[in-house]
């Protein structure tokens, strides 16, 4: 922790928000552990929500007073990608060319400083915030939640095509793995098997409705099995990343991709939310040379002789945030069942410790910098 000047308008069409609520992101843990380019010194924190105290010259819809929540994905809404509906890829906000994408305090995703702050700069703010309603601030920790996991545990669904009465496999319990639970819970699927070897992080997944699937007591791809008589699950969606790892701790950057081939059916889905990056730096000493280079061996071959699709990708949160906000203040939705504690900003160090030791009981951590913090939530 260390103080840092204060976010200051830069462009006429920038907003100013003062966090209120920020969370801290399992894709942080890999800039924490030093598995990225990321710059030491950089602000993280892409998870954010906040009151607008500031707005530029330009801003036409978002006003002062107002509260917002951001998307991790930071872009202009006028790029080739943009008008696609593909935020998380717009060309504007990325500086380098041969790149896309930009989001806050995130590795090889431009200089942008993150919302683990008091203050943020909100790029194209019109575009970029949502705006909330009036419970919104008694209600943070669910909102926040639309800053990433959220949609991005529903984009996996997406990915995977899950419908309703499918039968739909989820590898990790940890955030994003239970809101890509609850997300094929709410398309009305028909049975959701959640894969983990946290007993936590699975007691959560089991509360919400789904089977969970202790890795180190039971094989996932056998468990499906058994079950859809001999088939396999219709869909999957991988909620882990490159830093997979067996319950001894052993790195696989393969494990859960070659998990959910053998768990999806012939002609199945896949969806991939988990992390996976080109270049990792501690990825020779933990895994292998290929790895530190981002190549994965995967079951290709089976996958191909099964017709599986992948999908892969960062979230495009404005996609579903509107929609899956509009559920939240229905009642229809409660995605801060996740959040186990909720602290100051000063206690951040501590938590990520914490969070990233896989710590019983730490399955979402939601800091306020405005020094609303009260410990455990439950």
């Amino acid at each position: 922790m260390k103080d840092v000047p204060d976010a200051m308008i830069e462009h006429p069409c920038d907003i100013i928000v003062k966090i209120t609520t920020t969370n801290i992101c399992g894709s942080d843990l890999h800039m924490y552990e030093g598995r990225t380019s990321f710059e030491s010194g950089r602000t993280l924190g892409h998870e954010n929500l906040g009151q607008v105290v500031e707005v530029g010259p330009a801003v036409r819809k978002v006003q002062v007073g107002e509260y917002v929540v951001l998307p991790f994905n930071i872009a202009c809404g006028f790029c080739k990608q943009c008008e696609r509906g593909l935020t998380n890829y717009c060309l504007t906000m990325q500086p380098q060319p041969d790149l896309a994408g930009a989001a806050y305090g995130f590795a090889d995703m431009g200089p942008y400083q993150g919302g683990q702050a008091e203050l943020l700069r909100v790029p194209y703010g019109d575009f970029n915030a949502l705006r909330l309603g009036e419970d919104a601030a008694e209600r943070q920790t669910d909102y926040v939640m639309l800053a990433d996991i959220f949609p991005t545990g529903y984009h996996a669904t997406e990915m995977a095509h899950v419908k309703p009465g499918d039968q739909t496999i989820v590898f990790g319990a940890g955030p994003v793995g239970l809101m890509a639970t609850y997300s094929a819970l709410l398309k009305g699927a028909g049975r959701v098997w959640t894969a983990d070897h946290q007993p936590d992080r699975l007691r959560k997944a089991e509360e919400i409705g789904a089977i969970p699937i202790n890795t180190a007591e039971q094989d996932p791809a056998e468990v499906v099995k058994e079950a859809t008589l001999g088939l396999g699950a219709d869909n999957g969606c991988e909620c882990v990343g490159y830093q997979a790892h067996d319950p001894q701790g052993h790195e696989d950057a393969s494990l859960t991709l070659n998990g959910l081939i053998d768990s999806v059916r012939f002609t199945g889905d896949i969806g991939v939310v988990g992390v996976f990056l080109p270049q990792d730096p501690g990825g020779t000493e933990a895994q292998g040379e290929l790895e530190a280079q981002g190549k994965v061996a995967i079951d290709f071959g089976m996958m191909w002789f099964k017709g599986q699709r992948m999908g892969t990708g960062q979230a495009p949160v404005k996609k579903y945030n509107r929609a899956l906000r509009d559920l939240i203040a229905g009642g229809k939705a409660k995605p801060s069942f996740v959040v186990s504690h909720e602290l100051g900003l000063d206690e951040a160090p501590t938590a990520y410790e914490h969070f990233d030791a896989r710590d019983e009981g730490w399955t979402k951590v939601v800091l306020h910098p405005d020094g609303h913090g009260n410990g455990h939530k439950r």
